[in-house]
Protein backbone atom coordinates (compact mmCIF):
# COMPACT_ATOMS: atom_id res chain seq x y z
CA UNK A 1 0.00 0.00 0.00
CA UNK A 2 1.37 3.41 -0.99
CA UNK A 3 0.41 7.06 -0.63
CA UNK A 4 0.83 10.11 -2.81
CA UNK A 5 3.90 12.15 -1.88
CA UNK A 6 2.06 15.37 -2.74
CA UNK A 7 -1.47 15.10 -1.30
CA UNK A 8 -1.22 11.95 0.81
CA UNK A 9 -4.15 10.10 -0.75
CA UNK A 10 -4.05 6.31 -0.62
CA UNK A 11 -3.09 4.81 -3.99
CA UNK A 12 -3.84 1.55 -5.70
CA UNK A 13 -0.82 -0.58 -6.50
CA UNK A 14 -1.47 -0.32 -10.24
CA UNK A 15 -1.70 3.46 -10.46
CA UNK A 16 1.00 5.37 -12.29
CA UNK A 17 -0.17 8.79 -11.06
CA UNK A 18 -2.31 10.23 -8.28
CA UNK A 19 -5.98 10.43 -9.33
CA UNK A 20 -6.40 13.73 -7.45
CA UNK A 21 -3.30 15.81 -8.10
CA UNK A 22 -1.82 13.75 -11.00
CA UNK A 23 1.57 13.48 -9.30
CA UNK A 24 3.61 10.58 -10.79
CA UNK A 25 3.92 7.58 -8.48
CA UNK A 26 7.59 6.82 -7.88
CA UNK A 27 8.47 3.78 -5.74
CA UNK A 28 12.24 3.16 -5.72
CA UNK A 29 11.79 -0.44 -4.46
CA UNK A 30 9.64 -1.34 -7.47
CA UNK A 31 11.79 0.38 -10.09
CA UNK A 32 11.92 -1.68 -13.23
CA UNK A 33 9.26 -4.13 -12.03
CA UNK A 34 6.05 -4.63 -13.98
CA UNK A 35 2.99 -2.99 -12.49
CA UNK A 36 0.02 -5.23 -11.61
CA UNK A 37 -3.07 -5.00 -13.80
CA UNK A 38 -5.39 -2.09 -13.07
CA UNK A 39 -8.58 -2.97 -11.14
CA UNK A 40 -10.52 -0.41 -13.17
CA UNK A 41 -12.08 -1.16 -16.58
CA UNK A 42 -10.13 0.14 -19.54
CA UNK A 43 -13.07 0.39 -21.94
CA UNK A 44 -15.02 3.62 -21.70
CA UNK A 45 -18.70 3.03 -22.30
CA UNK A 46 -20.68 5.59 -24.26
CA UNK A 47 -24.41 5.77 -24.76
CA UNK A 48 -25.34 5.89 -28.42
CA UNK A 49 -26.73 9.25 -29.46
CA UNK A 50 -30.37 9.19 -30.51
CA UNK A 51 -30.66 9.87 -34.23
CA UNK A 52 -32.76 12.83 -35.28
CA UNK A 53 -34.80 10.63 -37.62
CA UNK A 54 -35.73 8.23 -34.81
CA UNK A 55 -36.63 11.12 -32.53
CA UNK A 56 -38.82 12.59 -35.26
CA UNK A 57 -40.62 9.29 -35.71
CA UNK A 58 -41.23 9.06 -31.97
CA UNK A 59 -42.58 12.61 -31.72
CA UNK A 60 -44.82 12.12 -34.76
CA UNK A 61 -46.22 8.84 -33.47
CA UNK A 62 -46.88 10.19 -29.97
CA UNK A 63 -48.63 13.36 -31.19
CA UNK A 64 -50.64 11.49 -33.81
CA UNK A 65 -51.68 8.83 -31.32
CA UNK A 66 -52.70 11.47 -28.76
CA UNK A 67 -54.81 13.34 -31.32
CA UNK A 68 -56.40 10.16 -32.76
CA UNK A 69 -57.23 8.58 -29.41
CA UNK A 70 -58.78 11.79 -28.08
CA UNK A 71 -60.84 12.13 -31.27
CA UNK A 72 -62.13 8.54 -30.94
CA UNK A 73 -62.85 9.07 -27.26
CA UNK A 74 -64.73 12.26 -28.10
CA UNK A 75 -66.83 10.64 -30.83
CA UNK A 76 -67.59 7.39 -29.02
CA UNK A 77 -67.81 8.28 -25.31
CA UNK A 78 -67.69 11.94 -24.31
CA UNK A 79 -69.58 13.40 -27.26
CA UNK A 80 -71.31 16.33 -25.60
CA UNK A 81 -68.90 18.75 -27.28
CA UNK A 82 -65.99 18.69 -29.72
CA UNK A 83 -63.37 19.01 -26.99
CA UNK A 84 -60.93 16.79 -28.92
CA UNK A 85 -60.34 19.64 -31.36
CA UNK A 86 -58.46 21.44 -28.58
CA UNK A 87 -56.10 18.48 -28.20
CA UNK A 88 -55.71 18.18 -31.98
CA UNK A 89 -54.85 21.87 -32.26
CA UNK A 90 -52.28 21.64 -29.45
CA UNK A 91 -50.69 18.55 -31.05
CA UNK A 92 -50.49 20.40 -34.35
CA UNK A 93 -48.76 23.37 -32.70
CA UNK A 94 -46.26 21.10 -30.93
CA UNK A 95 -45.46 19.30 -34.18
CA UNK A 96 -44.93 22.57 -36.08
CA UNK A 97 -42.81 24.02 -33.27
CA UNK A 98 -40.62 20.90 -33.12
CA UNK A 99 -40.31 20.45 -36.90
CA UNK A 100 -37.27 22.72 -37.49
CA UNK A 101 -35.32 21.29 -34.56
CA UNK A 102 -36.06 17.62 -35.25
CA UNK A 103 -36.83 17.15 -38.94
CA UNK A 104 -35.25 19.99 -40.93
CA UNK A 105 -32.76 22.23 -39.14
CA UNK A 106 -31.94 24.19 -42.33
CA UNK A 107 -35.43 25.63 -42.55
CA UNK A 108 -35.28 29.45 -42.94
CA UNK A 109 -36.12 31.29 -39.75
CA UNK A 110 -38.75 33.46 -41.45
CA UNK A 111 -40.53 30.37 -42.73
CA UNK A 112 -40.34 28.78 -39.28
CA UNK A 113 -41.94 31.82 -37.65
CA UNK A 114 -44.61 31.97 -40.33
CA UNK A 115 -45.46 28.30 -39.83
CA UNK A 116 -45.64 28.84 -36.07
CA UNK A 117 -48.06 31.73 -36.51
CA UNK A 118 -50.26 29.75 -38.91
CA UNK A 119 -50.36 26.76 -36.55
CA UNK A 120 -51.42 28.96 -33.63
CA UNK A 121 -54.11 30.55 -35.80
CA UNK A 122 -55.40 27.10 -36.81
CA UNK A 123 -55.43 26.02 -33.15
CA UNK A 124 -57.50 29.08 -32.21
CA UNK A 125 -59.83 28.42 -35.15
CA UNK A 126 -60.46 24.90 -33.87
CA UNK A 127 -61.43 26.42 -30.53
CA UNK A 128 -64.33 28.20 -32.24
CA UNK A 129 -66.08 24.84 -32.64
CA UNK A 130 -66.10 24.50 -28.86
CA UNK A 131 -67.16 28.04 -27.99
CA UNK A 132 -70.57 29.51 -28.63
CA UNK A 133 -69.37 32.04 -31.21
CA UNK A 134 -66.40 32.67 -33.50
CA UNK A 135 -66.58 36.44 -33.11
CA UNK A 136 -63.69 36.45 -30.66
CA UNK A 137 -61.51 34.64 -33.21
CA UNK A 138 -62.17 37.03 -36.09
CA UNK A 139 -61.98 40.25 -34.08
CA UNK A 140 -59.44 39.37 -31.41
CA UNK A 141 -57.55 36.08 -31.79
CA UNK A 142 -56.64 36.21 -35.47
CA UNK A 143 -55.53 39.91 -35.53
CA UNK A 144 -53.36 39.42 -32.44
CA UNK A 145 -51.66 36.31 -33.85
CA UNK A 146 -51.15 38.03 -37.21
CA UNK A 147 -49.60 41.14 -35.66
CA UNK A 148 -47.38 39.05 -33.38
CA UNK A 149 -46.19 37.02 -36.37
CA UNK A 150 -45.39 40.18 -38.31
CA UNK A 151 -43.41 41.55 -35.36
CA UNK A 152 -41.44 38.29 -35.13
CA UNK A 153 -40.71 38.35 -38.87
CA UNK A 154 -39.01 41.76 -38.57
CA UNK A 155 -35.83 40.30 -37.05
CA UNK A 156 -35.01 37.75 -39.81
CA UNK A 157 -35.86 40.32 -42.48
CA UNK A 158 -33.55 42.92 -40.94
CA UNK A 159 -30.83 40.32 -40.44
CA UNK A 160 -31.11 39.39 -44.12
CA UNK A 161 -30.44 42.93 -45.32
CA UNK A 162 -28.31 44.28 -42.46
CA UNK A 163 -25.62 42.77 -40.23
CA UNK A 164 -27.27 43.44 -36.89
CA UNK A 165 -25.30 43.13 -33.69
CA UNK A 166 -26.65 42.78 -30.15
CA UNK A 167 -27.35 46.46 -29.52
CA UNK A 168 -29.36 47.12 -32.73
CA UNK A 169 -31.34 43.93 -32.10
CA UNK A 170 -32.10 45.11 -28.58
CA UNK A 171 -33.23 48.47 -29.98
CA UNK A 172 -35.59 46.76 -32.43
CA UNK A 173 -36.94 44.56 -29.66
CA UNK A 174 -37.72 47.48 -27.36
CA UNK A 175 -39.45 49.25 -30.23
CA UNK A 176 -41.63 46.26 -31.08
CA UNK A 177 -42.64 45.46 -27.48
CA UNK A 178 -44.51 48.74 -26.81
CA UNK A 179 -45.96 48.72 -30.34
CA UNK A 180 -47.41 45.27 -29.77
CA UNK A 181 -48.70 46.15 -26.29
CA UNK A 182 -50.41 49.34 -27.53
CA UNK A 183 -51.96 47.49 -30.48
CA UNK A 184 -53.08 44.69 -28.17
CA UNK A 185 -54.79 47.01 -25.71
CA UNK A 186 -56.50 49.01 -28.45
CA UNK A 187 -57.74 45.82 -30.09
CA UNK A 188 -59.11 44.47 -26.82
CA UNK A 189 -60.85 47.76 -26.10
CA UNK A 190 -62.37 47.79 -29.58
CA UNK A 191 -63.62 44.23 -29.10
CA UNK A 192 -65.17 45.14 -25.74
CA UNK A 193 -66.69 48.34 -27.11
CA UNK A 194 -64.62 50.63 -24.88
CA UNK A 195 -63.07 54.02 -25.80
CA UNK A 196 -59.83 53.84 -27.77
CA UNK A 197 -57.14 54.98 -25.34
CA UNK A 198 -54.20 53.27 -23.67
CA UNK A 199 -53.81 52.59 -19.93
CA UNK A 200 -51.55 49.68 -18.95
CA UNK A 201 -49.68 49.74 -22.27
CA UNK A 202 -48.71 53.36 -21.55
CA UNK A 203 -46.50 52.08 -18.70
CA UNK A 204 -44.78 49.64 -21.05
CA UNK A 205 -44.44 52.39 -23.66
CA UNK A 206 -42.83 54.79 -21.19
CA UNK A 207 -40.29 52.26 -19.93
CA UNK A 208 -39.36 51.14 -23.45
CA UNK A 209 -38.99 54.72 -24.68
CA UNK A 210 -36.44 55.40 -21.93
CA UNK A 211 -34.54 52.23 -22.86
CA UNK A 212 -34.68 53.13 -26.57
CA UNK A 213 -33.25 56.59 -25.89
CA UNK A 214 -30.42 55.03 -23.90
CA UNK A 215 -29.70 52.50 -26.67
CA UNK A 216 -29.76 55.17 -29.37
CA UNK A 217 -27.31 57.25 -27.33
CA UNK A 218 -24.98 54.29 -26.97
CA UNK A 219 -25.16 53.46 -30.68
CA UNK A 220 -24.45 57.03 -31.79
CA UNK A 221 -21.42 57.47 -29.49
CA UNK A 222 -18.58 55.29 -30.71
CA UNK A 223 -16.51 55.36 -27.52
CA UNK A 224 -19.54 54.65 -25.38
CA UNK A 225 -20.62 51.85 -27.72
CA UNK A 226 -17.19 50.21 -27.62
CA UNK A 227 -17.06 50.49 -23.84
CA UNK A 228 -20.46 48.85 -23.43
CA UNK A 229 -19.51 46.03 -25.79
CA UNK A 230 -16.21 45.50 -23.98
CA UNK A 231 -17.81 45.38 -20.53
CA UNK A 232 -20.74 43.21 -21.57
CA UNK A 233 -18.56 40.96 -23.79
CA UNK A 234 -20.49 41.31 -27.06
Amino acid sequence: MSYCVNCGVELEASLRECPLCHTPVMNPREAGSKLPPSPYPTDKGQVEVVKRKDLGILVTVVLTAAAATCLCLNLLVFNASLWSLIVIGCCLCLFVFAFPAIFYSRMPIWLTLLADGVSVAVCLFLLTFVTASDEWFMQLGLPIVAFLTVCAEVFPLLSHFFALSTLPCALCLFIEIPAFCVALELRIRHYLGQPAHIVWSAVVLTVCVVIDIALITILTKKRLRNEVRRRLHF
